[in-house]
This record gives C-alpha cells, sequence and structure tokens, in this order.
C-alpha cells in the first residue's frame, strides 16, 4: 500500500504540498520514488505486459512505510524518551480512514449496481474484512481454496496490502518502545531483536512461498521482514547521512535499477514473495539510504523532480482508488468479459488520479488538519472508529439486502427426472436440446451457493494441493466391501465424486478418491512457475502404486486438458499419447479395467456471473462444441493409448451438450451445469450418476 506518511517525516499541510520540516531536509526523492512505485502497481493492474511484475511496487512501499514510520517513533523517543501511542494510532486513523472509508463505501456501492449479483455476499465480506484490516488473512484462505483460485478478482482485493501495514503497526510502537528501554536508546543493541525478526520473516517467506503461496503473498508474517528493512535503515540514518557523495550516489541509481529490473522481469509466474523480493527490498533500501546524503548526483535528481513529487503525494489515494475502477467500470460499460483492454484500463488509470486529487482536497486534507482533532487524540480516534462502524454496518446491510436475480417459472427436476427415467440418456438429452431460457424459480441449489457447495473429497481434505507428494487414505462408499473402484487424476476427475459416491452406496462398492490439484493422469511432467511440476511426478507415482496395493475392480482415471509439458516435444500428440500409455499400462497391471473419462467441455468465461447477469436470457451464457472442447489433440492422445492398452474411453460431452446442435447450456432442467470456468456443479454431477451408472456396471461386472 502507499505510504502513509509524508517524505517530510511530519504531517501535510492543507495544501498538499510538503513542506520541511524543522532540522531536516525535505525527501523529495521519497515522494518520487513512491510515484514510481504506484505507477508501477496501476501499469501493472492495467495490464501494461513491459511492466508484468509491477505488483513489487507494493514492496517498495512496504520499506518506504517501515523507514518513516520508525523514523518518526525514533524521532520521538529520543527527544521525550516515550511514545504516546494514542497520538500515533490518532495520526493513523486521520491520515488513512475518510479516504479508504469512503472508497469502500463508494466501492460496495459500484458492485452491488454493476458486479455479479451471485457474488455480492461475498464482496461485502471482503468490504467488511477491509474494515477491519483482516482481508489479506480472507484473501489467503480463498487462495488456498482450489476452487476458488479462478474467481474473478474483488474490487476489495487491494486492501490486503494496507491489512498487512496495520497488523504490523499494532504492535511495532509497543516492541520499539520496549527494546528502546531495554537497550537504554543504544540504536545498535535495538536493531538486534527486529534483525532478528527480519530473518525469521524471510525465511517464513521463502518456505511458504513454495508450500502455500497465498498465505506466503499475502500473509502479514512473510511480510514483515520488508517493513522492517525500512524500521532498521532508519536506525542507521545517523551514520548514512555521512556518507561521502561519491558512495551515495551510485548506490541511489543502483538501487532504483533493482526496482526497475523486478518490475519488468518479474511476471505472475514468478514464485513471490520467497527470494525474489529481494531485489525490490534491496534496491529501494539502497534508494533511501543514499538519498539521506544530499547530492547533485544521484537518483534524487529524478525522483526529486516535480511531477513525480506531485504523483507521490497522491499516491494513496490513486491506489486506493484505481482498482475498483479497474474492476468495476468495465462491467457498467457493458463489457462482454467484464474486462478492460489495455487502452481503456489506462484511461480508468488516470481517472483514479483524478478521483485521488479530489479526495485529498476535499476528503482526506479537510479531516487529517481538522482543528477539533489537534492534541486531541481519542477524539480523532473516535471518529476513526466511527467511520468504520458505519461503512461496517453499511456491508452488513449490503449482504441482508443483497440485490435480486430476477428468474422465470419453474423447471423439471434433473436429479428426479433422470433417475425415474427407463433410458436415461435419452431423457438427458431431450433436457438439454430444450434448455430453459430463464433461470428456473426453482434452482436445485441458489445460484449464490453453486460455488460454495463442496463434496466430501474438498471437505475432508481429500483433494491435495500443489505441494502434496503423497496420497491421502481416503475411503467412501461400503469400506468392507470386496468391490474396490479408485478414482485418480486431477480436479477435473474430483468433479466426477458426487456421482460415483452415489453409485458406490448404492450399488455396494468401496470408492477409494486419489485426486491432486493439477496433476494429470498422463505420465508427462508439466510446468508450474516456469518449473518442472515435480511434486504431481511424485504422487503420481505414489497413488500408482497406492492402486496396485489395493487391487480394485475398476480405476476411473480423467483429468482436465489444460497444463503444458516442461519439456515440450514437435509432436505434442505423440507425446500425451505415450504419457497416458504409460499410465493406463500401470493402472492395468494392478488387475482392474480402467475407464478414462475424457475431459467436459469447458463453458466460456464464468457460467454463475454470466447467469446472475443473464438470468432471463441464458442462452447468451451457452457455449457450442467443438469450441467448448479445451484441447482436441488431448482427447485424441487418451483415445490413441486407450485402442492399445484395452482402455474404456467414455465421452461425457453428451451429457453436456445437445447432439445436434452443439449447444452447451449452463443451466439444465433445474441444475446448474457448471460451478465456475471449468468445473461442473455438485448438484449436476451427482445427477448425472443415472447416466454414468451403465458405462461402470459393466466394468465393474466384468472384472
Amino acid at each position: 500500500m502507499p505510504n502513509s506518511t509524508s517524505a517530510t517525516m511530519r504531517e501535510v499541510p492543507v495544501s498538499g504540498r510538503p513542506a520541511p520540516p524543522r532540522g531536516h531536509t525535505l525527501r523529495l526523492d521519497i515522494q518520487g520514488l513512491r510515484a514510481v512505485a504506484v505507477g508501477l502497481v496501476v501499469l501493472s493492474h492495467a495490464g501494461v505486459a513491459q511492466v508484468s511484475g509491477g505488483y513489487i511496487g507494493v514492496d517498495v512501499f512496504f520499506v518506504i512505510s517501515g523507514f518513516l514510520i520508525t523514523s518518526l517513533l525514533l524521532r520521538e523517543l529520543a527527544t521525550t524518551g516515550r511514545v504516546s501511542v494514542s497520538s500515533f494510532y490518532a495520526r493513523r486513523a486521520l491520515r488513512l480512514l475518510p479516504a479508504s472509508s469512503l472508497v469502500i463505501a463508494v466501492t460496495l456501492g459500484g458492485a452491488w449496481l454493476f458486479l455479479s449479483k451471485a457474488r455480492l455476499a461475498e464482496y461485502a465480506g471482503d468490504a467488511f474484512a477491509g474494515v477491519l484490516y483482516a482481508v489479506n488473512f480472507r484473501l489467503a484462505a480463498a487462495g488456498t481454496d482450489y476452487l476458488a483460485q479462478n474467481s474473478p478478482p474483488s474490487p476489495f482485493q487491494h486492501f490486503w496490502s494496507l491489512a498487512v501495514e496495520e497488523q504490523f503497526y499494532l504492535v511495532w510502537p509497543l516492541l520499539l518502545l520496549l527494546t528502546w528501554r531495554v537497550a537504554r536508546g543504544r540504536r545498535r543493541v535495538v536493531a538486534v531483536p527486529l534483525g532478528i525478526l527480519c530473518l525469521g520473516s524471510f525465511a517464513a517467506g521463502v518456505l511458504m512461498t513454495d508450500s502455500s503461496a497465498p498465505w506466503a503473498y499475502f500473509g502479514s508474517l512473510t511480510r514483515v521482514w520488508e517493513l522492517g528493512a525500512g524500521a532498521l535503515l532508519s536506525l542507521a540514518t545517523g551514520r548514512l547521512e555521512r556518507l561521502p557523495a561519491a558512495v551515495a550516489a551510485p548506490l541511489t541509481w543502483l538501487g532504483l535499477a533493482c526496482v526497475t529490473l523486478a518490475a519488468v522481469r518479474y511476471d505472475d509466474e514468478t514464485a513471490f514473495p520467497g527470494y525474489h523480493a529481494l531485489l525490490p527490498v534491496v534496491g529501494t533500501v539502497l534508494v533511501l539510504a543514499g538519498g539521506c546524503t544530499s547530492t547533485p548526483f544521484g537518483a534524487g535528481w529524478l525522483l526529486g523532480r516535480r511531477p513525480l513529487v506531485w504523483v507521490g503525494g497522491l499516491s494513496y489515494g490513486w491506489y486506493l482508488w484505481h482498482w475498483p475502477l479497474l474492476v468495476i467500470a468495465p462491467a457498467a460499460l457493458g463489457r462482454p468479459d467484464g474486462t478492460a483492454e489495455v487502452p481503456l484500463a489506462l484511461g480508468l488509470s488516470a481517472a483514479a488520479l483524478g478521483l485521488a486529487w479530489l479526495t485529498l482536497r476535499l476528503v482526506e486534507n479537510p479531516a487529517r488538519f481538522h482543528r477539533a482533532f489537534r492534541r486531541r487524540p481519542r477524539r480523532a480516534l473516535a471518529f476513526g472508529a466511527a467511520l468504520s462502524a458505519g461503512v461496517a454496518a453499511l456491508t452488513l446491510t449490503a449482504t441482508a439486502v443483497p440485490p435480486t436475480i430476477e428468474v422465470g417459472g419453474p423447471a423439471p427436476a434433473l436429479a428426479q427426472a433422470l433417475s425415474d427415467a427407463p433410458a436415461p440418456q435419452a431423457r438427458l438429452t431431450e433436457l438439454l436440446t430444450s434448455p430453459p431460457t430463464a433461470l428456473p424459480s426453482n434452482l436445485a441449489l441458489p445460484l449464490t451457493q453453486v460455488k460454495s457447495s463442496r463434496s466430501a473429497v474438498y471437505r475432508d481434505g481429500c483433494h491435495v494441493d500443489h505441494a502434496a507428494t503423497r496420497t491421502r487414505p481416503c475411503v467412501y462408499g461400503d469400506r468392507a466391501s470386496s468391490r474396490t473402484v479408485v478414482l485418480f487424476g486431477d480436479s477435473h476427475a474430483a468433479q466426477w465424486f458426487p456421482a460415483l459416491q452415489q453409485l458406490a452406496t448404492a450399488r455396494g462398492w468401496k470408492l477409494v478418491s486419489l485426486t491432486k490439484a493439477s496433476c494429470k493422469v498422463a505420465d508427462v511432467t508439466l510446468v508450474k512457475e516456469h518449473k518442472p511440476y515435480t511434486a504431481c511426478d511424485a504422487w503420481h507415482s505414489d497413488a500408482l502404486a497406492r492402486i496396485r496395493s489395493l487391487r480394485p475392480v475398476l480405476v476411473v482415471a480423467s483429468s482436465s486438458d489444460a497444463g503444458d509439458p516442461a519439456r515440450p516435444t514437435t509432436d505434442p500428440l505423440q507425446q500425451w499419447t505415450t504419457g497416458f500409455a504409460r499410465t493406463f499400462r500401470d493402472l492395468g497391471r494392478s488387475g482392474a479395467r480402467v475407464a478414462a473419462l475424457l475431459d467436459t467441455p469447458w463453458p466460456k468465461g464464468d457460467p454463475i456471473d454470466c447467469a446472475a447477469r443473464n438470468s432471463l436470457q441464458l442462452h447468451a451464457c451457452a457455449d457450442h462444441v467443438p469450441g467448448a472442447t479445451r484441447d482436441a489433440t488431448r482427447g485424441s492422445a487418451i483415445r490413441a493409448a486407450a485402442s492399445t492398452t484395452a482402455t474404456t474411453v467414455i465421452d461425457p460431452t453428451p451429457w453436456l451438450c445437445a447432439p445436434r446442435t452443439g449447444n452447451c447450456p449452463v443451466v439444465v432442467a433445474d441444475t446448474a451445469v457448471y460451478r465456475d470456468g471449468s468445473h461442473l456443479s455438485e448438484a449436476y454431477a451427482e445427477a448425472l450418476a443415472p447416466v454414468l451408472a451403465p458405462s461402470l456396471d459393466r466394468l465393474v461386472g466384468a472384472n
């Protein structure tokens, strides 16, 4: 988040222009560095490919914040021997809450009017967490939910960095005061516990980036070291001010080069923060350190230019406003996919800068410098609490009174219709040929609950995450049965669990679920985050060994058509065919029959959001084959491999798309077909059990 303290280390007057503090040099270079940081973030979010790593601007802000806030606290300690905690939090409340409260309220209104009606409760929850400075925890938890990872971004997502800062400052003044008293003002001694804290935080960030990337990115524990780096630097300002200009100037340029290099070389696939965060953090430290010495040849010559200083003064407001505009405005403008191309995104970002200027003039400065709060921290804290309570009440109201999703008349009950039909496939074809044109009034599961519905395989943690290398003992159905059926593959295998669980319960099978995130059936090493997905290879081997020990009668294998080989060849069809054949042979050695369930057709975009937006015109959300097939090569490879390994191929396309027209609706009878951009809904998969049953019954009975 853009740092909320003036680069002069004191308050900014109502004009918004920094005035030099008594006895201290005005750090225009820091204002300019803020401008660089927020500019990188905005350009990255706007989709400018040349700065794909612009998200490192947040790391720059963390270092600046730690440096400036700690400098203020150290000055207070050196002058008075104490820190007025109430005054500290009162200043932060006046600086942060007026603007953030306004942005949250306006963004919530925009989400209510223009974004998915099926997600309003989710967005309101994000807003409420933003008020409490806890949205980073909410985002981290959602990021570890495999089925939520591809959801459209929340308009409140950018508040995570503000939450991290405030969690840090909840304890930092008290910790600094304690160590200062223990060390009796000796800065070297004060730096020791802070240095240990930073090392521990950095180590946690490196480890968690590999094991749990969302918690590493959004967690405060893994980001403390970045704020701490700035704090450590502030302890050394006395020495840094005596650096020779010949040393200080190159340091600043080197630091700016590090920040720039990270912004242009990193991208969404970079394992971040991890050790990659060192580059922008060290770069920022170098710029700040070198800038402690006045020199005409340093990077301050560039960073202190008037346009950059002006933008730096607006960085907080620009950061707050740009993201909601990028998320909400395209939907408000009627963009079909709800996203903005780069030119539109840049225009919206420019508009956000204008809003930041207005917010500074009309909201931030009037509240921050109002005479009613001068030397009255309790009154300022009460004002901040009132703002937070008001916005919190607004979010709860939005949750209680969500926007209405219009519906049509009732539709046949899909599950009942298929279970009662003498020929389930024929009945399903009829329903696919005449899908509802409007969202049924008797939808099997309310549209707002489709995404949150989780089968036992997810509730029990049986669908393992990317880092897992071993299978879990997940057994369902009749645990004492001599007939074992194994479900094997990635999340596109796990999507069939509701149907298989129903069949296992009805037929007395023991059902063993072995699925892992993004891990394909084929024996082909995939690429993940620019490196081989070795955790998948290890899990794959462990799963095959487990299956051999189980001696099942049937293995149902399925995986998504997405994913690229780590070592692609000139003949992808042959590469995938060979990989599938190796796996099918290994599965066959267990004595089991093997059923290869092809990938399901994919919807266009997010089907739940589309259905909520076009609830009376559902045909606008339908996809069509062959376009709905993610990768035809993968299906051809499965068929070729199956023909040489006695594997049965089951194609689910006729269960999702009308045979004659190729139309793939998002709602069939009373049931939503998909939960997201590629997975079946729990209700639809369960309803398909009678259609899947004949193929599996033949294979189980033949064994």
